[in-house]
């Protein structure tokens, strides 16, 4: 009986142990089911893209899926809810980067606070923009672009993924910098945008590399320039805007967050898995070859970043009084 009893009591002592560390059992099953990865933007759209080159890997290296869900609008905002509202258990994520930070600045009224309520995970790419053309458009460098917009103020339309998004953000520096005039035209995602585009029926986009980068190489559209401040090596006989105005930049980082009480454990695993992908030589051969690199960080650095991005965009936003609607 001895032996019995001394049996059962080492049992209920471990099982005491175990439910005083719920985070650390929670790290170690984790993921125990699918995960879904929510994304901000439309199918076709370089986040869309580059999240579920991301999504795979994780699926492969945890064993279980994670999903990428689309859930576009408001310029990634219905999506950012949507997390911000989630379990914090880390099974569900937000595909996220400075687009969200430029939505914090233009949308006063939206139900959370993306830089207190949305946790950090891990970074995964950076990229240009490039700013495309449709061909009859009459212009091939940056220069006669300006001087065409100059003559033809309020005639010359660029789209975008929507009002708020990087690729509208690029624009409207554009605008401060050169001091033109161009009408924006928000579509609901960067495919139709790109679709319409691709017709005639608008004449530039401040592009997003991976749905545009098919595209200049066939000669359907007409590069000009790209947005970072030096060249791009998936198109590397471009110049840079910078080039022609002073102190242009722009780009589109992109990473993962999660609800902010989310355990620290899961956040690390994940930080730690999605910097090992980004690490591997076929990741990072396909990513350049969409016009992006990786870029790993820690979530206190992703947190940084995403800060001085928020505040880079919202000074222009308000120097601009750019409206969301």
């Amino acid at each position: 009986m001895n032996t019995h009893r001394r049996a059962f009591l080492h049992l209920i002592t471990g099982a005491a142990l175990t439910s005083m560390l719920p985070g650390t059992a929670r790290a170690q099953a984790y993921p125990s089911r699918p995960v879904r990865i929510i994304v901000g933007f439309a199918a076709g759209s370089a986040s869309d893209i580059l999240s579920r080159l991301i999504a795979q890997p994780l699926s492969d290296r945890l064993g279980q899926p994670f999903i990428v869900e689309n859930h576009g609008g408001a310029g990634g905002t219905l999506a950012a809810d949507m997390v911000v509202r989630a379990p914090a258990d880390g099974y569900t994520l937000l595909y996220c980067g400075n687009a969200d930070a430029v939505s914090a600045s233009m949308y006063n009224k939206l139900n959370y606070n993306f830089l207190r309520d949305i946790a950090p995970i891990a970074s995964t790419a950076r990229g240009p923009l490039v700013l495309v053309v449709h061909p009859s458009f009459p212009a091939n460098t940056v220069a006669e672009f300006i001087t065409y917009a100059k003559s033809n103020p309020g005639k010359v339309t660029f789209a975008s993924a929507g009002i708020g998004t990087v690729a509208h953000m690029a624009g409207e520096l554009f605008m401060a910098k050169a001091g033109v005039k161009l009408v924006h035209v928000p579509y609901r995602g960067l495919g139709p945008a790109m679709t319409d585009l691709l017709g005639g029926q608008v004449q530039a986009i401040f592009s997003t590399m991976p749905p545009a980068i098919a595209h200049v190489r066939a000669g359907r559209l007409r590069a000009l320039a790209v947005t970072s401040t030096a060249r791009s090596e998936a198109l590397p006989d471009l110049p840079t805007i910078g080039d022609f105005l002073s102190g242009y930049e722009a780009s589109l980082l992109n990473g993962i967050g999660c609800p902010r009480q989310t355990p620290a454990e899961v956040i690390d695993k994940l930080n730690e898995e999605i910097n090992a992908i980004i690490a591997q030589p076929a990741m990072k051969a396909r990513l350049a070859d969409l016009g992006n690199v990786p870029v790993a960080m820690t979530p206190r650095e992703f947190s940084k970043v995403l800060a001085d991005e928020t505040e880079k965009w919202g000074n222009l936003i308000r120097a601009n009084h750019i409206q969301p609607a």
